[in-house]
């Protein structure tokens, strides 16, 4: 497996190439990179692959070096999971849509990839109040202090107090960027990334280089999500990023925690939302760190994971988020074309991409705003449905 490891960097590069579409060229080909040199014709008959991807696809192999992209990795001191890695990060092998790449800086504890050692999301606002930022440091602290990784995106707002006063608590944190691990986003965290080298790591399944788009944010969420045991969100308000890594928290089993706020704070009516359709309420240090406890560690046999893991059937639960029944008024045409092209029942991407003839680069950003919207919700496997 490990001389495919530059095919798995290179298909993972391609728009509209993901986890399913990778396990089943594996499945197709035997490996990645016999798919890569397979004739058009050969992979036009592979499930998933449609004209539009076939035509990515070409032009990506065109320019795109296997071997390249591994030295250059190699050259930046960026190291790289593939998800069928050993070591790959076994939480993540429970969600629908686990990276097939999962590039990464820092220190690796291997009890924290096996699911020996809980990790616990912290997640909220860029504008937090005073309470909020209390409560976050102290609730980090603690939760730092009885052997819980603290996980985040290094935003600024509630993600910087969670991953600085772990550090403080000399706590173990991973963050979890929505651009490449070499890009520092905001810049004013330049010390902090620094400083999460050294006491966890620095996540991301862009590639190396890779600015900060809004269209990258929604997605990294499910990552957060995914590798933590419980999401804790302490500050958001209604269309907080926040209640997305709430919705993939819920959709993929996870304790979703809130913390209770004000009505007259617009930081605590995202929060309120969550409570009101079914998180638990936040009630203190004591009572959070004994409801934490009894989070049961994973279960998986050990040795070589099958990539028949890759995508696991799971009971998912209910979306937390409420949900709209129709768009605004003066929602974007191009929003409005692809919501309109969203039908209730739960559809395949590819689909939706026929339908409106769009393009994945233009199709992918416009599903996560209006994930953002609470108009569509996606579902494991890479469906949508409207809401």
């Amino acid at each position: 497996m490990n001389d495919d490891r530059p095919y798995w960097l290179a298909w993972s590069r391609i728009n509209g190439v993901g986890p399913r579409l990778v396990q089943q060229l594996v499945v197709e080909f035997g490996t990645l990179e016999e798919a890569w040199w397979a004739t058009s014709t050969a992979l036009r008959t592979v499930p998933g692959i449609g004209p539009k991807l076939l035509e990515t696809i070409s032009e990506a192999r065109s320019h795109l070096d296997p071997d390249q992209l591994l030295e250059d990795c190699d050259r930046s001191g960026i190291q790289f999971w593939i998800a069928a890695d050993p070591d790959y990060p076994r939480l993540l092998l429970e969600i629908p849509s686990p990276p097939p790449v999962l590039y990464y800086r820092g220190v690796v504890d291997g009890a924290e990839n096996r699911g020996e050692k809980a990790a616990i999301a912290i997640v909220g606002t860029r504008n937090l109040t005073d309470y909020g930022r209390r409560w976050t440091a102290q609730l980090s602290t603690h939760l730092s202090q009885h052997q819980f990784t603290i996980v985040s995106g290094m935003a600024a707002g509630v993600d910087t107090i969670a991953h600085e006063a772990c550090l403080r608590a000399g706590g173990r944190t991973l963050a979890v960027l929505g651009t490449g691990v070499d890009v520092v986003y905001p810049k004013s965290n330049r010390r902090l990334y620094e400083q999460i080298q050294t006491q966890g790591l620095i996540l991301s399944d862009y590639p190396p280089g890779t600015p900060p788009e809004a269209r990258n944010f929604p997605p990294r969420n499910r990552i957060i999500a995914g590798l933590s045991r419980a999401v804790l969100v302490m500050e958001a308000a209604q269309r907080s990023g926040a209640l997305i890594t709430a919705r993939y928290g819920a959709e993929f089993n996870r304790d979703v925690y809130s913390l209770p706020g004000s009505l007259d704070q617009p930081q605590s009516l995202g929060c309120l939302e969550l409570v009101n359709n079914g998180a638990q309420l936040i009630l203190g240090v004591k009572p959070l760190l004994e409801a934490l406890g009894e989070i049961p560690h994973l279960d998986l046999p050990g040795g070589q994971l099958s990539l028949e893991l890759l995508n696991p059937s799971a009971a998912i639960a209910p979306p937390l988020i409420p949900t709209a029944v129709t768009p605004p008024p003066d929602l974007d045409p191009l929003l409005k074309q692809v919501w309109e092209a969203t039908p209730l029942e739960p559809t395949p991407l590819d689909v939706i991409m026929a339908t409106t003839g769009l393009p994945i680069s233009e199709l992918s950003p416009a599903l996560s705003q209006l994930e953002l919207l609470d108009l569509v919700i996606q579902l494991p496997g890479m469906q949508y449905r409207r809401s």
